[in-house]
C-alpha cells in the first residue's frame, strides 16, 4: 500500500513561504483524491487542499488565494506552496490519499509554525 512522507515544515516570520512535499512510495497517476490537511492546537484537523486525480482543485476559504496545491507525477509527489502564511496557518500538516481501491493513507505530519 502506498506510504506517504511529508517534509518542508518549519519556523518562519509572518509573510514569508514554504512550500510542502508529500512524497508517495508508489505511482499516484491512479489515486482519486490527494489532499492537504492541518491540525492546529486545540483544533479538530481540517482540510486545507484537495487535488483529484483529474487535476481539479479545492481549497478552505482561510487559505484561497494564498495557497496552492500540486503534483508531480513523474516523481509521485504532491506540493503544498504556501505564501503570505499568517500566525493562524501554524499546525502540523499532514497529506493524504484516497481512492476508491483502498482506505485513506496518511503521512507523519510536518510542524508549520508562523511566528506571532
Amino acid at each position: 500500500q502506498v506510504q506517504l512522507v511529508e517534509s518542508g515544515g518549519g519556523l518562519v516570520p509572518p509573510g514569508e513561504s514554504l512550500t510542502l512535499s508529500c512524497a508517495a512510495s508508489t505511482s499516484i497517476s491512479n489515486i482519486d483524491v490527494m489532499g492537504w490537511y492541518r491540525r492546529a492546537p486545540g483544533k479538530q484537523r481540517e482540510l486545507v487542499a484537495a487535488i483529484t486525480s483529474g487535476g481539479n482543485t479545492n481549497y478552505a476559504d482561510s487559505v484561497k488565494g494564498r495557497f496552492t496545491i500540486s503534483r508531480d507525477i513523474r516523481k509521485n509527489t504532491m506540493f503544498l506552496q504556501m505564501n503570505s502564511l499568517k500566525p493562524e496557518d501554524t499546525a502540523v500538516y499532514y497529506c493524504q490519499a484516497s481512492s476508491t481501491t483502498m482506505p485513506p493513507r496518511w503521512g507523519q505530519g510536518t510542524q508549520v509554525t508562523v511566528l506571532s
